[in-house]
């Protein structure tokens, strides 16, 4: 089968995670760059990741790749691309975003404008028409000009992978389900593992967990863009996989997940949110001040999301708040905990130095990862038969 360029959008940070995600359902990388990683693939790849991937944005299908220092330039690379091999004549076709980079063209309206009148000129040749009806099926472009160097893709996701479908409402300062899956991979959490959120808000962090533990595929109950391009990808495919997907769940699956929040009204938030991802019976949701943290096991995890004082009003409040935490992590027995957070002074207030500390971009938010690492368990004994 054809092999195409297909690129994933993620966090800035997170490249590394994404990177092994990829190679884990089997294909090739092809580049890593900042905030996003290309790797190779069919037309089947590029429905499989937008079902199975937790952790990128989009998944964007390159169609060419062209220097422009000039607008001449730019029209030109986008006319030569053989536009008729992915679009139909009454395709609905724009470009629904524009970024430039250290680049000479800079205009993010004038690139869109001139990468349209450039794709209809070029179809009208090839189609014999002059006008577009535009009433068939979406085909959304993004251009991305780093250096001078054009990217041209078709997004065929649509709304972000972000958008899992179980989270309707939210707290403050919520972490994006794709950022919470990402932090998890960067622990060693596992399903047999204690996994604990004090500041479990609106419950991401540990609904993400308990699909992963039950392996629930992140976009298996939503839809995508690209389930519209029946001239690329035949319907069935979508189909076959979506059933693959739900084939491969672990309905048996047990896990010791435990969220807890001051608000009521954000535990029951969580609640409803865990109950629409299908996760409810395997997380513990609870009203409970970080003050309060206890559990009677060892080698649990701590990964969370507090507050970090958006609001100037609450920053007065951050020290005792982030002493607290530290406070309540010293009286767990030999636990890990992961913080994100864009405190700047947040581990002078835990106490205590992190092991680790990732920089990580939480949108346009430059937060930090603070890893506290605990001992390892020891390691189970086999049965003798």
């Amino acid at each position: 089968m054809e092999q195409l360029q297909i690129a994933a959008p993620c966090h800035f940070g997170m490249e590394a995670v994404l990177k092994r995600e990829i190679y884990d359902l089997g294909y090739e990388i092809s580049r890593v760059e900042d905030g996003r990683v290309v790797f190779e693939g069919d037309y089947e790849a590029l429905a499989y990741a937008n079902i199975h991937l937790r952790t990128p944005e989009r998944i964007l299908l390159v169609v060419a790749e062209f220097e422009a220092r000039s607008w001449e330039e730019l029209f030109q690379g986008i006319r030569g691309i053989a536009w008729e091999n992915y679009l139909p004549k009454d395709a609905k076709f724009w470009v629904t975003k524009a970024t430039s980079v250290k680049s000479e063209l800079f205009s993010t309206r004038d690139i869109q404008s001139i990468v349209k009148r450039a794709m209809v000129e070029r179809m009208s040749k090839v189609y014999g028409i002059s006008h577009f009806p535009e009433t068939g099926a979406e085909y959304p472009l993004r251009i991305f000009i780093m250096k001078n160097r054009v990217m041209v893709t078709l997004d065929s996701t649509g709304l972000p992978l972000h958008k899992r479908g179980y989270r309707t409402l939210t707290s403050k300062a919520p972490l994006s389900e794709t950022l919470a899956a990402g932090l998890l991979m960067l622990t060693p959490w596992h399903a047999d593992r204690i996994l604990m959120d004090p500041f479990c808000g609106s419950g991401t962090i540990l609904i993400e967990a308990a699909m992963m533990a039950a392996n629930i595929a992140p976009g298996l109950d939503r839809s995508f863009t690209g389930e519209q391009w029946t001239n690329l990808i035949d319907p069935q495919v979508w189909r076959d996989l979506r059933a693959d997907a739900r084939g491969q769940i672990n309905p048996d699956v047990r896990t010791n997940l435990q969220g807890y929040d001051l608000d009521p009204r954000m535990v029951e938030i969580a609640r409803q949110n865990a109950r629409r991802a299908g996760v409810a019976d395997l997380i513990h949701f609870q009203q409970r001040d970080v003050r309060d943290t206890s559990h009677p096991k060892k080698y649990g995890f701590i990964l969370t999301n507090p507050p970090y004082g958006e609001r100037l009003e609450d920053q007065k409040d951050l020290p005792e708040l982030y002493a607290a935490i530290g406070r309540a992590y010293r009286s767990l027995d030999d636990w890990s905990m992961y913080i994100i957070t864009s405190y700047e002074d947040a581990q002078k207030y835990l106490g205590r130095k992190a092991d680790k500390n990732r920089k990580i971009y939480n949108g346009m938010i430059k937060t930090y990862f603070y890893q506290y690492l605990g001992p390892k368990p020891p390691r189970r004994k086999k049965q003798e038969n």
